[in-house]
């Protein structure tokens, strides 16, 4: 039966009628995103209780008011108070082994599959309004803050010495990873990793310890570790929650476990890999909310983002966007193919993997054990008649050559390279067998990029740093000297770090007449360099600079991120 809608349940209630019922859809559309409820409260034509009324009616739960409920203790040893806080939920009773939770936004249905895959509980859910949800986690975590640290205390009393020298057969392991402290401290971990914004979280197992580490604006922080006997548990559920096979431990296997905290979609990608020592894992993070696939937002300066917008709108040609594993590559490749997406155009893309699915890009996974290749995908690719073509990764001359094939015959072609800078990618293409002549007739733009780590800004210090350290910079220290310099002192904030977030260092060679006459004479990346750089091209190391100067980054994090320039 078709479910009905807000509006229609709150006229039937008597809460409004048509007109204003109308009135709150063309209101709706100034906000898009925004719950039609909300709006309504808003307009001031319905309290935040008829519309608790109306989406408990609407999903067939019960209202709740938290203020008058009593939670039993047990109740909230089941839920930490992280996941509490992320999904917006407020455990209330568990019953017959059914959880029920009270919830802020019923519409989010994907929130009671997330919990049931969490807690390995039955879940129920009922309705209540945002505040009562968030006084109610308020009042009842007050005095029951949880750390990892208390999880894995908790998890090393329970033991018992028979516990740790016996060997685990399969049926008792598989007991263990679904035990409650055990999926409580997986829990934690992934909640809080994306919780603080993490890019990964890597488990691995060492002959006397079992780390965890969470790598979060592209370093890594280690966790407490838990006890070591608890690896292949750990392991276990994390295979039992990403479907791979818990009995298969001799070859690495790939899964995923699909979220959705807050509202948001929320991809975790999980490799498993065979080690000396047990199974290592990692889980990359994937959250559509971190990255903004927006290029006003990553970071390039208002110069060098008109001369590569100029490009994204060439009729063909090939742009290159190079740089080393982790430094924002696919975002800014991603944020480019949101901006031309329009139903004008048919953009499609072969990745490895796809890491976010965009609406209106037809998204070609490649899988090499199958034969689907980058060459492979790109020649099928070429018969749906694309107007703009994304390619993962140029990684070999056959790949290189049905690029610049595919730029020749009128499309637009993105792709990546792992180069130093942007002059040297013209040097790979030579390398992988791709003629000088053809990357002058094709290739329109080459954009280098880096990530440094972002001052936090609340705890941003001025301070007057070292010859030793301004010798680093390779400037005269008279010239050093003229500007102001800023560091983290670390807060709570950013985590004691003093870095919070990351921006980008871009550098940008654009392929004028007298670069392509270079190429055909085969210089230098140096001398490409050199041309570039007359031409007004930024380097990442000059990029580097002006972020330092403006108060955003460290001379540290430049320093170690652009020092390869200069070497090359």
């Amino acid at each position: 039966m078709a479910q009905r809608k807000l509006g229609q349940i709150l006229i039937d209630q008597g809460y409004i009628n048509d007109d204003q019922l109308w009135d709150i859809l063309e209101e709706q559309k100034q906000s898009p995103g925004q719950p039609i409820g909300q709006v309504a409260v808003r307009m001031g034509l319905v309290t935040q209780g008829q519309v608790t009324e109306a989406l408990a009616e609407q999903w067939g739960m019960p209202v709740v008011s938290l203020g008058e409920t009593n939670i039993p203790a047990n109740v909230l040893e089941i839920v930490p108070q992280t996941m509490a806080e992320l999904y917006k939920i407020m455990p209330i009773s568990m019953k017959n082994g059914v959880l029920t939770v009270a919830m802020a936004d019923p519409q989010n249905v994907g929130v009671l599959d997330d919990l049931r895959n969490f807690l390995g509980h039955e879940i129920r859910g009922a309705v209540s309004s945002q505040s009562d949800v968030e006084e109610a986690i308020a009042r009842y975590y007050a005095d029951r803050e949880e750390s990892i640290e208390d999880v894995i205390d908790q998890l090393s009393d329970d033991d018992d010495d028979e516990k740790r020298v016996r060997g685990y057969d399969l049926a008792s392991e598989e007991e263990m990873s679904d035990s409650q402290p055990i999926k409580k401290l997986l829990n934690m971990v992934m909640l809080l990793a994306i919780r603080d914004q993490a890019s990964d979280i890597h488990f691995e197992p060492f002959e006397d310890e079992f780390k965890i580490r969470v790598k979060a604006d592209g370093v890594l922080y280690e966790m407490v570790p838990p006890p070591r006997h608890l690896a292949n548990a750990i392991v276990s559920r994390i295979k039992v929650m990403s479907n791979l096979d818990i009995a298969e431990r001799r070859l690495p296997q790939d899964g995923r476990i699909e979220l959705n905290v807050g509202g948001n979609n929320v991809d975790l990608r999980v490799s498993v890999l065979p080690t000396l020592f047990g199974e290592a894992v990692v889980m990359r993070v994937l959250d559509r909310t971190v990255v903004a696939l927006d290029l006003n937002k990553i970071g390039m300066d208002a110069v060098t983002l008109s001369k590569f917008r100029e490009m994204l709108h060439r009729p063909n040609g090939i742009v290159l966007v190079t740089g080393p594993t982790g430094s924002g590559k696919t975002t800014t490749l991603y944020s480019a193919l949101n901006e031309l997406n329009s139903t004008e155009v048919k953009i499609i893309t072969s990745e490895d993997p796809i890491e976010y699915d965009i609406d209106g890009i037809i998204q070609v996974p490649v899988n090499p054990d199958v034969g689907v290749t980058f060459a492979a995908v790109l020649r099928a690719i070429l018969r749906h008649d694309p107007d703009q073509i994304l390619v993962g990764e140029i990684r070999d001359y056959e790949t290189g050559e049905i690029a610049v094939q595919s730029a020749l015959t009128g499309h637009l072609v993105f792709s990546t390279l792992h180069t130093n800078d942007a002059p040297s990618a013209i040097t790979r293409l030579r390398d992988m067998g791709v003629p000088a002549f053809l990357i002058t007739a094709t290739v329109e733009g080459i954009l280098a990029q880096r990530l440094v780590r972002r001052i936090c800004t609340d705890c941003r210090t001025e301070f007057s740093p070292s010859d030793d350290l301004l010798m680093e910079l390779q400037l005269p220290l008279e010239t050093a000297r003229k500007y102001k310099f800023y560091y983290g002192k670390g807060c709570a904030r950013c985590n004691n770090s003093g870095y919070k977030g990351r921006i980008g260092l871009y550098e940008l060679l654009t392929i004028t007449d007298e670069i392509r006459d270079a190429v055909a004479a085969e210089a230098s990346a140096d001398e490409l360099r050199d041309i570039g750089r007359q031409q007004g091209m930024t380097t990442l190391r000059e990029a580097g600079l002006k972020l330092i100067f403006d108060g955003l980054t460290t001379i540290d994090e430049v320093v170690r991120e652009t020092v390869l320039e200069d070497v090359d």
